[in-house]
């Protein structure tokens, strides 16, 4: 299996640009999916992933690139979402449950209106092996922007993630480095568009940063873990669809979650079978 893949991968062009985006996407969202995670933003994570798909509908209909719409939906729904939560006695899970719905229902109508299944069923499911160049350097250049982004407002990030009251304290504005990271979340999730489409996309953000969470209490070391847990997650998700020829955005899903299991039960934090030793 992994043989035919790597003869395959040096003949077809295609294919190493599938190899490139999958694993760019799959370390910058487990890079960005430990701080959805540590501000119990999952919900967050996944109704932007859904409200950006308006956003591609709306470029389809306009004839302009899809992350062009995409993005914009994206920040629109989350700014939308805060200011609810900010702004009325509407708890932030009913505000996201609202927004997530009716972005979702306005892509269902704009995707009949535009009335071309094709390319818009690949942003909902994901086609990675139809990636071409400008999209591989895209994901790529995204990659080193968002990464770069994390190291230079990491601790910001660190602070605010871990209590906001104290950051407040300290005279930061928490609301700013919200709304950094969720252009970062927005930006991740239209990127990963291409490997695991709309509907997967929250499960390459928390999968990898959860699996990893299991083994480190130390954020930096989180981030790591969850970029390497992501980029393997999508590498063997890839070998796995290529040579069978099934989804590979879902192979790369279920992968990323064969590896939550087994780190659930081995890991340090969660070890199943010592604890029950230990009952004995």
């Amino acid at each position: 299996m992994l043989g035919n893949f790597i003869h395959d991968f040096f003949d077809y062009h295609f294919l190493q640009n599938a190899f490139v985006t999958a694993t760019a996407i799959g370390i910058v969202a487990g890079a960005v999916g430990c701080f959805i995670i540590l501000r119990g933003m999952s919900l967050m994570g996944d109704a932007i992933s859904h409200a950006v798909l308006p956003g591609v509908a709306i470029s389809f209909l306009l004839g302009v690139n899809y992350l062009v719409g995409a993005i914009a939906l994206g920040l629109l729904a989350s700014f939308i979402i805060t200011y609810i939560s900010n702004n009325s006695k509407i708890k932030n899970d009913a505000a996201i449950g609202i927004t997530f719905s009716s972005f979702l229902a306005l892509g269902v109508i704009l995707i009949g209106i535009a009335n071309s299944s094709t390319d818009l069923f690949h942003i909902l499911f994901g086609n990675v092996l139809a990636v071409q160049d400008f999209d591989k350097w895209l994901t790529v250049s995204i990659l080193f922007i968002v990464l770069i982004i994390l190291v230079i407002f990491f601790k910001p990030l660190l602070i605010t993630s871990f209590d906001s009251n104290m950051a407040k304290a300290f005279g930061m504005n928490v609301n700013r480095y919200h709304y950094l990271l969720m252009i970062l979340l927005t930006v991740v999730s239209v990127t990963a568009m291409q490997s695991v489409g709309t509907i997967l996309i929250v499960a390459m953000l928390i999968t990898p940063a959860s699996t990893a969470y299991l083994f480190t209490n130390r954020l930096s070391s989180m981030m790591i873990l969850s970029s390497i847990l992501g980029g393997a997650s999508s590498i063997i998700g890839l070998v796995i669809g290529y040579t069978f020829n099934i989804a590979v955005g879902s192979c790369i899903v279920l992968t990323s979650a064969i590896l939550f299991a087994v780190s659930f039960f081995l890991s340090p934090k969660q070890n199943v079978f010592r604890k029950k030793v230990v009952r004995a």
